[in-house]
């Protein structure tokens, strides 16, 4: 594993170049590619080597990468990491353009569990996928990235909301419609527009017509070190596109004679029930393809074991009174297991032994989070694969402030400490 600071100027650089999950899948498949990783297309037959390296995309926005290293899976099972490419955010509608006194806004659906506050008053850009129609008639599709900030949520001046610091509710059909420009300029026709764009980014493209796209606003700032001594990473999309880049690190920079597995799921956010989210087939069929099924799918899960990788939340000074006393994860203090009885995390007591066995072994520091029973509890891919696949399942993360804002906030030595951990779980035998 690379020293903290290369690690963590690769994971800053990873999430600026990640604004989506179109392009954190891109940018996990070309970190694969360079560490000799091949792409593997689900429309076609595998013929895999024993000791080969691959991956396979799907939709564009999720990814599983496998290697076999030479042993059998269905007697020694899969050590898999898991994670999501998907984060809170403003979702572009399809006719979008609305005019009001002399300007131009998007209409945006709120995608996931955004915290609203955050977004006003930052400079927004666009990104995503793009589906066109070819000058000879084919159906294309490529990712764009507009990188420059093209929108502003203006707030309310206090003038003309005196109450506005003492609380004041966001309407998400009025409050949060980005403005992009003036009545007046070359905005009205969307997809008319986006292709310009487009083809100023990318000359080279023959669009003719844009048919639809997949866009999301996003806060052009880059990641940075936050405090006086450098003790936090800022950035959005910590969640989870931090947890994506850990299992890859350990993933390509691990020496294992055991079968390894990476999976990042799109749409964790909204529920994961998608083609490519974790309820959906696209883990379970690489599995299939790579041991069959029936008895040997059944044999490979039993050898097998997922660490499911999401934030968990770090205790916050100014709100110490929202965690349980007992279970305050601090940042910079190591890995948190998190546990839920009612199942909104996968960990039990098997898997959780297995995780802090190895943390001991490597000197890494762990921790534990359980939500106050007054209080509802978020929920991971990690009870969804579990149920899914029948494996054994631990949800783990790095403690982090301020999940779904625009920009949160995480220690800068827990991401190295959790992938030193990971790296170690995919050489490890001992699954019980």
């Amino acid at each position: 594993m690379m020293n903290l600071k290369n690690f963590n100027q690769g994971l800053m650089a990873f999430i600026a170049e990640s604004p989506t999950p179109f392009h954190a899948t891109h940018s996990l498949s070309t970190i694969l590619t360079q560490h000799g990783f091949t792409e593997l297309n689900e429309a076609q037959a595998w013929d895999l080597l024993p000791d080969g390296k691959y991956f396979v995309i799907k939709n564009r926005s999720s990814i599983v990468a496998f290697t076999l290293n030479g042993a059998d899976p269905i007697e020694q099972g899969f050590r898999m990491v898991g994670a999501h490419t998907d984060s809170p955010c403003l979702k572009v509608k399809p006719v979008p353009v609305i005019s009001k006194k002399s300007y131009f806004q998007l209409g945006v659906e709120v995608y996931g569990g955004v915290l609203l506050n955050p977004w006003f008053d930052r400079d927004l850009s666009i990104a995503g996928r793009v589906n066109y129609r070819a000058k000879d008639g084919g159906l294309k599709e490529t990712l764009v990235d507009f990188e420059r900030p093209v929108a502003v949520i203006p707030s309310l001046a206090i003038h003309l909301n005196r109450e506005a610091n003492s609380g004041q509710e966001i309407n998400r059909q009025k409050h949060i419609l980005p403005i992009i420009g003036q009545v007046g300029e070359d905005v009205e026709n969307f997809a008319e527009w986006l292709r310009k764009v487009i083809l100023e980014k990318q000359p080279a493209l023959d669009v003719a017509e844009i048919l639809d796209y997949e866009l999301f606003f996003y806060d052009v700032q880059k990641p940075a070190y936050v405090g006086f001594y450098n003790d936090f990473i800022a950035s959005a999309r910590l969640d989870n596109l931090l947890s994506c880049y850990v299992g890859v690190m350990a993933l390509v920079h691990g020496q294992s004679s055991l079968p390894q597995l990476l999976v990042c799921n799109d749409h964790e956010e909204v529920g994961s029930n998608s083609a490519c989210g974790a309820q959906g087939p696209f883990l379970k069929s690489v599995i299939e393809r790579v041991v069959g099924t029936g008895e040997n799918f059944a044999r490979c899960i039993h050898q097998s074991m997922m660490v499911s990788a999401d934030n968990a939340h770090g205790i916050h000074p100014n709100y110490a009174e929202m965690h349980d006393d007992n279970h305050d994860p601090v940042l910079n203090h190591g890995p948190v297991i998190k546990l839920n009885s009612n199942q909104n995390y996968a960990t039990n007591s098997e898997t959780s032994a297995l995780f802090r066995t190895i943390c001991k072994d490597e000197n890494i520091p762990v921790q534990t989070f359980v939500m106050r029973s007054d209080l509802a509890c978020g929920s991971t891919i990690g009870p969804i694969t579990a149920a899914e696949l029948g494996v054994k399942t631990i949800d783990v993360g790095v403690p982090t402030f301020a999940m779904h804002s625009i920009r949160e906030l995480a220690g800068d030595k827990d991401a190295h400490m959790l992938a030193q951990a990971l790296t170690k779980f995919y050489q490890t035998r001992c699954l019980g």
